[in-house]
């Protein structure tokens, strides 16, 4: 509700929207003027003003300003903008602007230049207009332009101007919250495009593997990362599946994961894979990335029709454990490991052929996974550590959706909270 003040006064509301209709007439019960309802909380803390006005030792509303709990509130001067500049540090609260005040050279057939200018100035700043009881258009065009409030100078005496400043400086609060938490909402909405973007929905129908993905970003950053991944069948029924990792922890870094991951499935439908098609994908990042030194990593799986073997590329990334009953868990061979998309001109990624067997689980992952700590001790994990975990975690039933889970919960937990880095992991199943 907006605080009833008497005719002829403009008081500030407290509600955003009707700071205008405040201003402009002021409430119509002249006993609520003196009920003081100023707000309580962050805003009754010691206040400072910066007046700007040509002639501040003459006004009659410097003198006797009171905060909330009755203390003085402080008051700077300034004669311009240019001592104003000078004082606006972190501790003041409210800047009173007088509109009659000169406006800078080049901007004299704007009437409110010297508003836009303080505006921008102190964009985190409560701004309230001081303006001539005649010219209450001009202080109306001031809030629509940005001011908080705009205030008669011929008829404030300080008990008034104290509570337009309080309330200023709780409405500035208000909006800047209010703005945070709207950019807020776009983050997320960004981010959930851009989630969809690095973690589609696999083209599997068809094929009788079993697919389970599983991605948790590191929460030391508001943004997703760049880790990525895909799986689809082609028509001559082989399974690709592939998972990604740009350099970086930005929207840019994650926006190229995208990009990386839509190329990897559209030339995999073409019909390339190996060499040819990690060589094109490092084009693509050459030409997206936006510095040089961006780079990504990437491990690729085709595996054939029959499901009992596949080939595997590794441009810098770790090699995927492969489990088989029976056997511990282990990783597929990685000394024919070419370098990161990005790094090296003109580079090479042989194609290394392995043997999977009737029934086996292959479980490609990031390093987010690998690079937790280990309690106290500060040692990562490592690919060593991981591939035990994994072989009890199997050893005791796990599959699926909850080995992954399961997986990634217990790296947390050993890294003693979240990790700073974003772990996806993909896991194909074959059963015989």
């Amino acid at each position: 509700m907006p605080v009833p003040v008497p005719r002829q006064r403009a008081i500030p509301a407290v509600e955003c929207g009707q700071a205008q209709a405040a201003s402009a007439v002021g409430g119509p019960l002249k006993e609520e003027a003196h009920r003081d309802t100023t707000p309580t909380g962050p805003a009754a803390a010691t206040l400072t003003l910066l007046l700007i006005e040509d002639d501040p030792a003459g006004s009659p509303i410097v003198p006797d300003l009171l905060d909330s709990a009755g203390n003085p509130i402080r008051v700077r001067t300034a004669r311009n903008l240019t001592e104003a500049e000078r004082l606006l540090t972190d501790d003041v609260h409210c800047i009173l602007l007088d509109l009659a005040l000169p406006a800078p050279s080049g901007d004299t057939d704007d009437e409110l230049a010297v508003l836009r200018h303080v505006l921008r100035l102190a964009p985190r700043h409560a701004v309230l207009a001081l303006t001539g009881s005649g010219d209450a258009e001009r202080g109306a065009e001031a809030v629509r332009v940005g001011a908080q409030d705009y205030l008669f100078r011929d008829e404030l005496d300080g008990r008034l101007l104290s509570r337009a400043i309080r309330y200023a400086v709780e409405r500035k609060r208000s909006d800047t919250a209010e703005r945070r938490l709207a950019e807020g909402r776009l983050r997320a909405q960004e981010n959930r495009r851009l989630e969809r973007g690095l973690l589609p929905t696999p083209l599997l129908e068809g094929s009788s593997l079993r697919f389970a993905a599983r991605y948790r970003p590191g929460r030391s950053r508001a943004l997703l990362g760049g880790d990525f991944y895909d799986a689809v069948r082609t028509p001559d029924g082989t399974v690709h599946a592939m998972i990604g990792d740009v350099c970086g922890h930005g929207p840019d870094e994650a926006a190229l994961g995208v990009e990386l991951r839509i190329a990897w499935r559209a030339l995999t439908l073409a019909g390339l894979c190996g060499d040819e098609l990690l060589g094109t994908l490092q084009q693509v990042l050459e030409h997206e990335r936006s510095d040089e030194e961006i780079f990504a990593t990437l491990c690729t799986v085709d595996i054939a029709p029959d499901g009992r073997h596949a080939g595997l590329c590794l441009a810098g990334h770790p090699a995927p454990l492969v489990a088989r009953p029976g056997r511990p868990a282990r990783l597929l061979p990685y000394d024919k490991n070419g370098p990161a998309l990005g790094l090296l001109p003109g580079a090479r990624w042989p194609r290394m052929q392995v043997e999977l067997g009737s029934e086996w689980s292959l479980m490609l992952y990031t390093d987010g996974l690998i690079e937790g700590r280990i309690g106290q001790s500060g040692e990562r994990l490592g690919q060593d550590g991981m591939v035990s975990m994994i072989r009890r975690q199997l050893g005791e039933g796990l599959r699926g959706e909850h080995l992954l889970r399961a997986a990634v919960s217990e790296v947390r937990d050993l890294n003693g909270g979240e990790l700073t880095d974003d772990v996806a992991v993909v896991l194909l199943d074959r059963t015989a």
